[in-house]
């Protein structure tokens, strides 16, 4: 079976990628390191004829009432059209307000209304650069009161009004089941397994919070043993999808990185023989 899962593709990492060429499924970039001409880009350019990619965008800020940034949006349609990547991404959360970037992927409340509001977004920035965009669930630390859905429920509506696709992050699900106490097996279910396109797998962090648990997602540490158990689940119901090793802080050595993708492509062959000789 060829690699199924990627990696991150992460600064300390893209000499020694551009110099060894390891086997990996893609490479993940995020795209607003690379809006601009620099040499990392150049590099990253050079890389497409070796791998495949994803861009991740993390500035889109789809839940914003004002609409999405023109120029930020053009930057980015450019980007993906000069790389064209396999698959591309962005996030259930907003960060612009007044023209202002936040450091934070900020969240929801799950209604009627804020739905609308990322079905617009969706929709324009679908149109702008010509593909359809996967969205990804977020990490969840305290719920909405007056959220009248589900999150697989906004999830799953989002999907049918907008024709996004799904990019189900594990690590994050465990996370928001953690912190708002629900059953991550049951949120699993309530996804439209044929709406999901891509799986990211991550490690987090766990702080004390007055003396209880809060598990905080940092993308700083090996997949744990949760992320790994609801991946099996999720491959088992839905099928094998590219697979994502994220890690932004404490970046460990790009071998590290690479060994966990290798975990993350044994586990799909268990899960799921036949699908992974497939694939």
């Amino acid at each position: 079976m060829r690699p199924v899962a990627g990696i991150g593709l992460r600064a300390p990492h893209l000499a020694e990628i551009a110099r060894d060429r390891p086997a990996t499924g893609f490479l993940e970039i995020h795209a607003e390191n690379y809006l601009g001409a620099s040499p990392a880009r150049q590099t990253i350019e050079r890389l497409r004829d070796s791998y495949n990619f994803s861009i991740h965008a993390v500035g889109l800020s789809l839940g914003s009432v004002a609409g999405l940034d023109g120029d930020h949006l053009a930057r980015v349609a450019a980007l993906v059209e000069r790389l064209e990547p396999a698959l591309v991404s962005d996030h259930l959360s907003w960060s612009v307000h007044g023209g202002r970037y936040f450091n934070d992927l900020l969240p929801l409340p799950y209604t009627e209304e804020a739905l609308d509001v990322v079905v617009r977004n969706l929709g324009h920035l679908q149109e702008a650069l010509g593909r359809q965009v996967s969205i990804e669930n977020p990490s969840c630390y305290l719920g909405f009161a007056h959220s009248t859905l589900t999150e697989p429920e906004f999830l799953a509506e989002l999907a049918r009004r907008s024709g996004c696709g799904l990019l189900l992050d594990l690590n994050n699900l465990v996370v928001t089941a953690h912190n708002l106490r629900l059953d991550p097996q049951d949120w699993l279910s309530g996804l439209p397994g044929e709406a999901v396109t891509e799986y990211h797998l991550a490690g987090h962090a766990v702080n004390d919070c007055d003396g209880e648990a809060m598990l905080i997602d940092d993308h700083g540490s090996r997949v744990g043993p949760a992320a790994w158990a609801l991946f099996d689940s999720a491959v088992r119901h839905y099928g094998v999808r590219p697979t994502l090793i994220e890690w932004d802080t404490d970046i460990p050595a790009l071998s590290v990185l690479l060994d966990e993708a290798s975990k993350a492509d044994r586990a799909i062959t268990t899960a799921s023989p036949d699908a992974a000789r497939a694939a």
